[in-house]
């Protein structure tokens, strides 16, 4: 048992790609992890392949290191606004923050939405400014921004009084003064231990608590809870009462208990007040159970985080092409697969349908349902997915719709395409500044529903130089209608293989997304057509051989390359009507509707049913 005055329990929060990540690496580093010889991956937080494949933290993750005599725990935790669920159970586990912001891009919507977090938790805070390296860097211009942020949140005079950090992550440097660059990160390590609080003391005749914050698997030990002692002592082959949500009590017994130490998780033989720990040898476990001691069992608050604003349908693949490449097919196991995310991931919801081969899947934003459904097939699962819609809630008889703060960070010549593109999407610009070098910051308010396709088309009229960061901000009420996609869909009428020759004409009428020698079936959709209608064609049609030549008939056939529709793009892309169908091999678009009468007569009907 570790002494609780010994004891730091720190989170590393920032917004996206301001250096979390980058920062831990050099911490455990300079904090012994490692061997002096040892071969380390850069960004070795991020052990998970999709976060290797993005660059980005998905998961929060848990470290520790040893410093002077104190135990200095890690929560390193996501940047982007859509895994803000992962952020908030990472703080119920702390008793401080390490702040970091990025020296020229300042304050972003995500750090707004960490340190609310932070703030209404009472946690003190070290400041780091990260990046002064940086020629665009404004170091003493963002610690401004950031005391106008703390101030702007209703922050207290004692809350102001934290420490600044100067730092270059990528070098692993760190100083108390920005004009003084430091060799390494010893004066953050100091702060550290100077200025976050140890855990609070328990009461004396406190019972064990232990809240379960986030979960983990083992094949040897099978699920594995993860959380802070509040009080108590707890020790392997120790009997505990386990509870649950609705106040239901359980009975258990600790099989293994661990500890952290740099990456590893490491046997103990007992914990004590302030650790956080890892036990396994409970079944079923899930975020926001308590462990507590059988004789005098006493439930902490469960964990709550903020209400989803997004949903998506997931359904079992019905294409001509279903079970070809997948290993799970059947309802019963995308069922069972979106429950264990749901009792993983405490900010998504899984609901059922009036079809029973449907689940509605509720969650923070399109990344995220992206990334499930990504997690999702590259363990052998089939599936078709809708495209993102948001959550209307009624609040006093009226209809209310989730808004969203966006931030564009982009050069001055695009400002008023962006704002002109942003307008039917009933996007209002609230704020603008100036950042220098020709380039402006551009806040705008919009609804979530707005946002769906922006993304993409945003990367294109700003010739990729522009940087869109969004965060949830309340609920409006309904803003009316938003259009959609401009352009219509070109549809494939038949099952076959794709051939070059009918490619070749297809291409003048529209944007291919399928390359020659794909296997096509009736109602999966191979291009963006020009035009606003959709278009059915035969794209398995060879040329007709005979024995006599004539002039113009050789002609070569060049294919332009096809649009690469990944799955993010492809879930932005698709329409009401439309699906994404997404196998461990392939990911393919469709109709809901496979068959070009059934579409025929169900639009027929459409418009009967709206004259009437």
């Amino acid at each position: 048992m570790f002494p609780r005055e010994k004891i730091r329990n720190i989170a590393i929060v920032a917004h996206v790609d301001h250096g979390k990540t980058t920062l831990v690496d050099h911490m455990l580093r300079q904090g012994g992890a490692f061997r002096s010889n040892e071969q380390v991956a850069e960004r070795v937080m991020d052990s998970n392949d999709l976060e290797k494949e993005k660059g980005i933290t998905i998961m929060a993750k848990n470290t520790a290191i040893m410093w002077k005599g104190h135990q200095v725990n890690i929560v390193d935790t996501p940047g982007h606004a859509d895994f803000g669920g992962e952020v908030e159970r990472g703080l119920r586990m702390v008793d401080g923050v390490l702040l970091l912001v990025d020296a020229a891009e300042g304050p972003l919507p995500q750090t707004r939405f960490v340190l609310s977090k932070a703030l209404g938790l009472g946690l003190k805070t070290v400041l780091v400014i990260n990046k002064i390296d940086r020629k665009d860097a404004r170091a003493r211009e963002v610690l401004d921004a950031v005391y106008s942020l703390y101030i702007d949140l209703g922050a207290e005079e004692k809350d102001l009084e934290f420490p600044v950090i100067y730092a270059i992550a990528r070098e692993g440097k760190a100083s108390l003064k920005l004009d003084e660059p430091n060799g390494d990160l010893h004066p953050l390590f100091d702060k550290i231990v100077e200025h976050i609080s140890p855990p609070p003391a328990p009461e004396t005749d406190a019972t064990t608590q232990l809240l379960i914050a986030n979960l983990d698997y083992d094949d040897f030990v099978g699920r594995i809870g993860i959380g802070r002692m509040s009080a108590g002592r707890l020790a392997p082959n120790m009997p505990v009462a386990v509870c649950r949500d609705a106040g239901k009590i359980e009975q258990g017994k600790i099989v293994k208990l661990y500890g952290f130490s740099g990456l590893k998780r490491v046997e103990i033989a007992d914990t004590g007040p302030g650790e956080i720990v890892c036990i396994a040898g409970i079944e079923d476990l899930s975020i926001g159970d308590t462990i507590t001691s059988v004789e005098n069992p006493k439930p902490l608050p469960r964990i709550k985080v903020d209400e989803p604003t997004m949903m998506m349908v997931f359904r079992v693949n019905d294409s001509p092409y279903a079970g070809k490449e997948g290993k799970y097919v059947t309802s019963r196991n995308l069922r069972d697969r979106l429950q264990k995310e749901s009792y993983r991931n405490v900010s998504i919801r899984v609901e059922d349908t009036d079809a029973p081969d449907a689940f509605k899947v509720v969650a923070r934003g399109e990344l995220q349902l992206a990334v499930i459904i990504e997690t999702m097939r590259r363990e052998g699962y089939e599936l078709t997915a809708s495209n993102p819609e948001p959550i209307i809630k009624e609040i006093d008889g009226v209809k209310h719709e989730p808004m969203e703060l966006l931030v564009c960070d982009l050069p001055e010549t695009a400002i008023g395409i962006v704002t002109e593109r942003l307008g039917p999407r009933r996007g209002r610009m609230v704020d603008m500044v100036q950042l220098g070098g020709g380039r402006t910051r551009v806040t705008y308010r919009i609804p979530a529903r707005g946002l769906v396709g922006f993304r993409s088309e945003y990367l294109t009229i700003t010739k990729g130089e522009g940087l869109a960061s969004s965060q949830f901000d309340g609920w409006e009420p309904h803003m009316g209608y938003i259009p959609r996609r401009s352009n219509g869909a070109i549809i494939a009428d038949r099952i076959g293989e794709a051939i070059p020759y009918a490619l070749f004409s297809i291409q003048e009428r529209g944007k291919l997304f399928v390359a020659p020698g794909t296997q096509l079936y009736e109602g999966m959709i191979i291009g963006e057509h020009a035009h606003p209608n959709d278009l059915d064609v035969n794209a398995s049609r060879e040329k007709k051989l005979t024995n006599i030549r004539a002039a113009g008939r050789d002609e070569n056939v060049i294919l332009t390359p096809p649009t690469e529709m990944g799955l993010e793009k492809a879930l932005e892309w698709i329409g009401s009507d439309e699906l994404v169908e997404v196998t461990p091999k392939s990911i393919r678009l469709r109709k809901r509707m496979l068959g070009f009468n059934d579409r025929y007569r169900a639009e027929r009907d459409r418009k009967r049913e709206k004259e009437e």
